[in-house]
């Protein structure tokens, strides 16, 4: 096995670490550069998205045909991670969730005329975009199987009714990706469901709300949105009547993955912080870095970084290779999600007081990570999936191909 990096993906990583370092991790400890919400203003992030266009840091996700990058699963492995040193670094790189999920959805399974009105204002940064899937009790979470929304068929065009919730970056979006019930068979499980695209400005739905949560929010928040006869054209439907489903799968499998990668960068920022104090104070005469349990402490979440990398980097190939990786990646989301926690958790503990404190990012990233062991899936229900698998394939769950 060669892990060796290509020389693009080489190049590409210096240069986001080298961005990173110049122009974001700086911002972190101005108090101007927040908004309400403790993230990044947008009028900042803009001006430095000008930047990272200009250093062709943009959209790697994207084919270059569109103007991103075009990088393979790997690729953007190596990308993101070092993206995430800083907690910027994705939205000004045109990398955040759920942008960048939707956007490589959008290039996957839209017609050409469905790509340039609702694509390509993403890719170019004019627009943000929401993915709209969860619904709240008694409708679907983790189980799309339990969704009630509907969407009711007039003639040329289809009526939503409904009620959806934590829909992220809801309150800023102009452009929708719907999954809606099109079958109400309930024992119909596999074509009962269909996605569509909407506009902001179309009428018949509204933002009931902005969810306060623990924060820091991403931008748009996670916002609950009722439905009473929203009008979406059938040339807005993506993909095929029933396909709903299949939109969910080809969009969540990668964006989980994402989500780990950017994991990895925001792991290592915390070890960086917690290496950085311990270099230099001393307790009792002794510089924390020489303490035995300092050492085992760093070393223990050092150990989990690494596997968290190499659970990603097989997740990514298995993609690359046109698998679904269903197991890798549940895999990699429930490693992740602890060792984000953990990592973040050790640093505040190295820094004492000060990590506690909103000297550093670490109290930032500390309730930034809680959400990890949720988000696209909760750690049990990943855990589901693989004892599923196992039960399913005995021997061969542990096969290497």
């Amino acid at each position: 096995m060669d892990f060796t990096l290509d020389p693009r993906h080489e190049e590409l990583r210096l240069s986001v670490r080298a961005f990173v370092a110049e122009h974001l991790l700086p911002l972190e400890s101005d108090p101007a550069t927040y908004n309400e919400y403790e993230n990044i203003r947008l009028a900042l992030r803009d001006e430095l998205r000008v930047k990272a266009r200009a250093a062709g840091l943009w959209a790697p996700q994207v084919s270059q045909e569109r103007g991103g990058l075009g990088l393979s699963m790997v690729g953007q492995a190596v990308f993101y991670e070092e993206a995430n040193r800083c907690v910027f670094g994705p939205c000004v790189f045109n990398s955040a969730a759920p942008d960048d999920g939707n956007m490589r959805l959008l290039e996957m399974t839209a017609t050409e005329e469905q790509k340039a009105r609702w694509l390509q204002p993403i890719i170019e940064g004019e627009v943000n975009s929401s993915f709209v899937m969860t619904e709240p009790h008694p409708g679907g979470g983790s189980d799309p199987g339990m969704i009630r929304t509907r969407a009711e068929r007039h003639g040329d065009s289809w009526k939503i009714y409904g009620h959806k919730w934590f829909i992220s970056g809801a309150a800023i979006a102009k452009h929708f990706i719907l999954i809606a019930r099109t079958d109400d068979n309930p024992d119909e499980k596999r074509r009962h469901l269909t996605a569509f695209l909407f506009h902001r400005d179309q009428p018949g739905w509204r933002i009931v709300r902005r969810i306060e949560n623990m924060g820091p929010d991403e931008h748009g928040g996670v916002c609950e949105l009722e439905f009473d006869g929203l009008e979406i054209p059938d040339s807005c439907r993506l993909m095929e009547v029933g396909d709903g489903l299949k939109v969910t799968q080809i969009r969540l499998g990668p964006a989980r993955l994402t989500h780990c990668m950017r994991w990895l960068g925001v792991s290592k920022r915390a070890m960086e912080i917690a290496q950085e104090y311990v270099s230099r104070r001393e307790g009792f005469g002794v510089r924390l870095a020489d303490r035995e349990s300092v050492g085992l402490a760093l070393g223990e979440v050092a150990h989990e970084i690494q596997m968290g990398r190499l659970l990603v980097m097989h997740a990514a190939w298995k993609l690359d290779q046109g698998d679904r990786a269903r197991k890798e990646v549940s895999s990699a989301k429930i490693h992740m999600a602890d060792t984000l926690h953990k990592a973040i958790d050790t640093a505040i503990q190295l820094n004492g007081a000060r990590g506690y404190s909103k000297d550093t990012m670490l109290e930032w990233m500390y309730r930034y990570a809680r959400c990890a062991r949720i988000v696209d899936g909760a750690s049990e229900v990943h855990k589901m999936v693989l004892s599923r698998f196992y039960a399913k394939e005995g021997d061969d769950y542990w096969s290497w191909g």
